[in-house]
């Protein structure tokens, strides 16, 4: 019998005090709950995307929302038939989103936020940009129509785009990204320097997803778990990236097959096929290319993965001393 699974997607800016116990034992919980995915904690918040049967993962959702630091917590929830990850991964890391913007607290000052809904109507008026603050990677397959996109790789190159964005300096800037965070810091380093009218999409795509018919949305949004692709606008279904190799419309995204190369790009079938799962004659002919399947997907060898391994020795031991320590109250 098919169960029902969550895939949650959430992001959360609160202060923690100590990001490395937290971890250990949020790390727990989530292992206790069957839960898989990656999760990020710094002493600004936490960030993941999960999945994992719908009880665990409305115990999860209620768990979070609780504690008074993520009570304002905002989950984007999509079901699915299965596991959307392999395993679960929960690190520490100075920020929740990689973007050498540490200075910058989304709480005390960030873009305006606007709904789905305010959407739709404010990008119509002629003094407004939507600004896709995403990699070209993601908004080479999808993006909202008439979007400024930017040529970067990583978010983190985010900074170096702004002084090309000036010409927008005195119309309503409208971020977006795939579920909001990247949002946060974007927008609030555009009012930083010197951007006025700046506002965030709520939720970024995946929110605009599963409130509206997606109607502005073309192509599909890259997500970060295995279905790569998500489709957004449910009233007319478009493709508007071409296959690496040969430039037919194609939004079939494959890792090259060479290691050395790795990128992450659009390639159809055929070419995939004739070309062993690489993105080019180059990568094709490359001594370390690795054995194509017909995915393009080169998931590492789990090896019997324990989740609770990752908690390492002193970590369980910390969990025990916690859990007793409670057990005693």
């Amino acid at each position: 019998m098919q169960q029902d699974y969550y895939i949650l997607l959430y992001y959360c800016y609160t202060s923690i005090a100590d990001p490395e116990a937290f971890r250990l034992q949020h790390h727990q919980y989530c292992a206790d709950l069957g839960l898989k995915g990656r999760i990020i904690v710094a002493s600004e918040g936490i960030n993941g995307t999960v999945s994992g049967l719908a009880t665990a993962c409305e115990a999860y959702m209620a768990h979070l929302k609780a504690d008074p630091a993520f009570a304002h917590i905002d989950f984007k929830v999509d079901t699915h038939g299965q596991h959307a990850f392999q395993k679960l991964n929960v690190r520490v890391k100075p920020e929740i989103v990689h973007a050498d913007l540490q200075h910058i607290n989304p709480t005390k000052r960030t873009g305006v936020h606007i709904s789905p809904q305010e959407l739709d109507v404010m990008r119509k008026e002629a003094d407004v940009v939507l600004l896709d603050v995403r990699s070209k990677y993601e908004h080479q397959v999808g993006k909202f129509k008439d979007a400024v996109t930017l040529d970067i790789n990583h978010f983190r190159e985010f900074q170096k785009q702004v002084p090309h964005l000036k010409q927008y300096k005195e119309k309503k800037i409208i971020t977006y990204c795939t579920g909001g965070i990247k949002c946060e810091k974007a927008s609030a380093y555009l009012l930083e320097q010197g951007f006025e009218n700046v506002y965030q999409l709520h939720g970024g795509i995946i929110n605009y997803g599963n409130e509206t018919a997606g109607e502005a949305f073309e192509g599909k949004c890259y997500v970060f778990d295995n279905r790569i692709l998500k489709d957004i606008n449910t009233k007319q279904a478009t493709t508007i990236s071409k296959c690496h190799a040969c430039a037919t419309a194609c939004d079939r995204m494959v890792n090259c097959a060479n290691p050395d190369c790795n990128e992450h790009v659009p390639l159809c079938a055929a070419c995939g096929e004739r070309l062993g799962g690489a993105c080019s004659e180059a990568c094709q002919s490359h001594p370390h290319k690795r054995q194509y399947d017909g995915t393009g997907y080169y998931v590492k060898q789990l090896n019997g993965y324990d989740p609770y391994h990752a908690l390492g020795a002193a970590g369980k031991t910390a969990i025990a001393q916690m859990q007793s320590s409670l057990k005693s109250l």
